[in-house]
């Protein structure tokens, strides 16, 4: 059986003081929460969940990372900056930074590769826009995208893998894809990492990062391929984060 994983991906949001009151209200709230949880924040905020956080049940990670181990490249964050801090999870390849800052899937490869290197469990984001699914390439698309970072790994690191399954049409819009819709693009997820270890392909969570709330988390959950979730404005809510986490019990 795999552990349930709920993420929450803070995304451009916090500050010192509401950080404080939200990660002590999750804290507060995990007791014999059977998933696994972590909180992925914006880079200043490491340190504070680094000194918050250390001891608890909750985990924590960064939003991005450089596929460059170090120089002249202003305003990247190394994967060797993130261990600094603690991190156990970086997200890579979010649909927003695929968008917005033209991250290629020969990119995203590379910066898995440099998290792998790091010992930092990379959270590999895959998905397709509303036109993409409407034309009927949702699989070619996720398949493209998933292939690139297997291409770069060993087989061995299969099972250092977790990925996010986020349909960007999804996304901050309220529309979610049916649990059995996201089930069928998971279970194609696994069959592509079955083709490149299938032992440790059994073993990948992959998560659900398409608008999942508490009132659906429970039912996409139950789906026998989505192990989790990456939750972006429900996780700015304790209540609402905890509910999730819950819900994976």
């Amino acid at each position: 059986m795999r552990r349930k994983l709920v993420v929450g991906n803070w995304k451009m949001n916090g500050s010192r003081t509401s950080n404080a009151v939200l990660l002590s209200e999750i804290v507060a709230g995990l007791a014999a929460s059977g998933a696994a949880s972590a909180v992925c924040v914006p880079a200043p905020y490491l340190a504070q969940c680094q000194a918050q956080l250390a001891g608890s049940a909750l985990g924590w990670g960064a939003q991005d990372v450089s596929a460059h181990a170090s120089g002249a490249y202003t305003g990247e964050i190394s994967a060797a900056m993130l261990q600094d801090f603690g991190c156990s999870y970086v997200v890579i390849g979010h649909s927003e930074r695929r968008a917005y800052h033209g991250e290629s899937d020969a990119q995203v490869a590379a910066k898995t590769v440099a998290a792998l290197a790091a010992g930092i469990t990379p959270i590999v984001c895959i998905g397709e826009t509303l036109a993409q699914r409407e034309a009927g390439q949702t699989n070619a698309v996720v398949a493209q995208q998933l292939g690139a970072v297997l291409a770069a790994i060993g087989g061995d690191d299969v099972a250092k893998l977790v990925l996010a399954y986020e349909p960007v049409w999804a996304i901050g819009t309220g529309k979610t894809a049916t649990p059995q819709m996201a089930q069928d693009v998971h279970q194609e997820l696994r069959g592509q990492l079955v083709a490149k270890n299938a032992v440790a392909a059994a073993g990948v969570q992959i998560l659900y990062g398409g608008s999942m709330k508490p009132e659906n988390a429970k039912e996409l959950m139950a789906m026998p391929d989505i192990d989790g979730g990456l939750i972006g404005g429900a996780a700015l809510k304790a209540a609402d984060f905890l509910a999730i986490i819950h819900a994976a019990d």
